[in-house]
């Protein structure tokens, strides 16, 4: 029995999704907790590696018992993200929690994520989005974020992203299809929204940090075409902080789970 669990988690107190030897994890926290509700080892596995300090509204994982069987039959689907939240810190919680085919895995059977990278502007820093968005200390004006708007736009398609992969990563198929890249005002929030069937590492935040330095510097939209164009990562803007990036929703093909009570 394996269910498919939607975790959201604040992650500065982490050193990412993955189990770390000397460092606290996320995976780790809720791995425990599992174990702890159900009174056996529990194998937890992810959707993807997030990076220490970066956060979460959509993660996905699935849970089952180590070595196969099932949860006790209490244990319902239904029941399951409020038994484990008692046991799970405030920044973690399951949201939700789905009964899924032994056959089905978290990262390889998604077919596209949805990140969001948020920007808190204004000349002063906010202490209310400390560690929640990145403050780059500069006011982004309405034209600024239409700029910053148009230039994102020239992302979407199959493109070769070589220009965002963080430097020494040895992946060397390099082509992926962003079906959405956008930039918008809500509220007291510039967000950046990136949509695709894989990204390279770290390549939502160069992305966000070429974004911001064509917005800054006032340069035309078709600099990103450049950027891109040049496969080298150089080219691109900085690599903005992790605290600023939320994984925000992954999705996946037909997946219609059976009736739990």
């Amino acid at each position: 029995m394996k269910y498919l669990l939607t975790v959201a988690f604040m992650g500065g107190a982490y050193s990412g999704w993955q189990v770390q030897n000397n460092a606290p994890s996320v995976q780790g926290t809720l791995t425990r907790a599992c174990s702890d509700l159900t009174g056996a080892p529990c194998l937890v596995t992810g959707c993807s590696r997030t990076d220490a300090g970066v956060h979460a509204r959509g993660f996905r994982a699935t849970v089952e018992p180590e070595g196969g069987g099932s949860f006790p039959a209490t244990l319902t689907a239904g029941r399951f993200p409020s038994a484990v939240n008692t046991l799970l810190p405030p920044d973690i919680s399951v949201l939700r929690a789905e009964p899924v085919p032994d056959g089905f895995h978290p990262r390889y059977s998604a077919t596209g994520k949805t990140y969001k990278y948020m920007i808190a502007d204004g000349p002063q820093r906010d202490p209310l989005f400390e560690g929640r968005a990145y403050q780059p200390r500069r006011e982004l004006s309405a034209e600024t974020v239409a700029l910053m708007d148009s230039a994102a736009a020239r992302f979407a398609g199959r493109r070769d992203f070589a220009s965002f992969m963080a430097s020494g990563s040895s992946v060397r198929d390099t082509v992926r299809t962003v079906t959405e890249f956008s930039c918008r005002r809500e509220g007291k929030l510039v967000v950046i929204t990136a949509s695709a069937d894989g990204f390279l590492y770290n390549m939502v935040r160069i992305m966000a940090g070429t974004l911001l330095r064509i917005g800054l510097n006032g340069l035309p939209p078709e600099t990103a075409d450049d950027v891109i164009a040049a496969r080298s990562r150089d080219a691109a803007g900085p690599t903005l902080p992790a605290h600023g990036l939320y994984l925000w929703e992954v999705t996946y093909p037909d997946l219609r789970p059976e009736e739990d009570g």
